[in-house]
């Protein structure tokens, strides 16, 4: 049996899809079909029932997802104990961040890696949580840090830090001493206009569920996704931001901006390391997380709070 062809079809059998698996696996739908279909020749049995929208799993090809999953991860597992006969552990770890964190993280987060996995390779990406936990069910991603993640036995979930989030506005030369930087009420923010992501964002979620439970809604101005576009907003005067303080690493212009903490109640946003249930994480990937919290702890040791001291 070929490792490549079990490892195209564990693919395609996860995703319910020889497309989807052919853009993860970046294969020609084609080529990655007639693999799949060389498999099957060569066990004497249909692995896939195929439809109009997509592909399930036969009896048999359930069967082979279940050992198929095992078997790869013991041949990533075995590679990495090779790479230790050298000292260092090797392998691919792939990474999902924030983009309010990841202006932050991203460079001390591969030095650091540099320095205490030299073997294995690391790919880092952005997106929304909403987007980075369906790349972990996919496979596309090892690990990702998300926020405010809502429990689920396809993940497991373990918390990371907990970061206060603050009211973002233009600064005014008119300002009196007194209001720069002044607390403002979570009623008081609600009256003013924001600029906020859309949904499903989880910042944007928090915010609208902690406001409902005061009987507010939030007055939003403009609806725009990325954290440098929103405080370029903010700084030419189109309302004001909900972030966290280190989201201000995104401008050019940190100084433009004035900070305000929300108060009755104070907003905090929770960041946990997320990785699929039904893929046990390599020694690499284990190390990969304990670097993390490493990182983490160090560079957000001001603006986070971590949860499990």
């Amino acid at each position: 049996m070929d490792l490549k062809q079990l490892q195209y079809f564990v693919r395609v059998a996860e995703l319910g899809s020889f497309t989807r698996a052919s853009a993860v696996l970046d294969i020609a739908q084609p080529a990655l079909s007639r693999q799949v279909r060389m498999l099957e020749v060569e066990l004497r049995l249909n692995l896939l029932t195929r439809n109009g929208r997509g592909v399930t799993t036969t009896e048999a090809g359930r069967l082979l997802l279940e050992h198929g999953r095992g078997i790869l991860h013991q041949v990533a597992r075995m590679r990495e104990e090779l790479g230790r006969v050298h000292g260092a552990l090797a392998g691919r770890v792939s990474l999902g961040l924030p983009p309010s964190v990841a202006k932050a993280l991203t460079v001390p987060l591969t030095r650091e890696f540099r320095k205490r996995l030299p073997s294995a390779a690391l790919s880092v990406s952005e997106g929304l949580s909403t987007y980075m936990q369906e790349s972990l069910l996919t496979g596309r991603l090892d690990i990702a840090l998300l926020y405010n993640p809502i429990p689920s036995p396809d993940l497991e979930i373990a918390p990371l830090m907990e970061e206060e989030l603050f009211l973002i506005g233009r600064r005014s030369q008119k300002a009196s001493a007194k209001e720069v930087g002044a607390a403002r009420t979570l009623a008081d923010v609600a009256k003013l206009p924001l600029v906020i992501p859309t949904r499903p964002n989880a910042i944007r979620m928090h915010v609208e569920m902690q406001m409902a439970e005061i009987g507010c809604r939030p007055n939003i101005a403009l609806e725009i996704d990325g954290i440098t576009a929103i405080l370029d907003l903010v700084a030419d005067g189109a309302g004001y931001a909900i972030l966290p303080r280190h989201s201000l690493r995104t401008s050019d212009q940190p100084q433009a901006f004035v900070v305000h903490p929300i108060v009755q109640p104070s907003l905090r946003s929770k960041l946990s390391i997320a990785i699929a249930a039904n893929r046990p994480s390599t020694l690499t990937q284990k190390a990969m997380v304990e670097l993390l919290r490493d990182v983490t702890a160090l560079v957000f040791s001001g603006a986070l709070r971590n949860t499990t001291a």
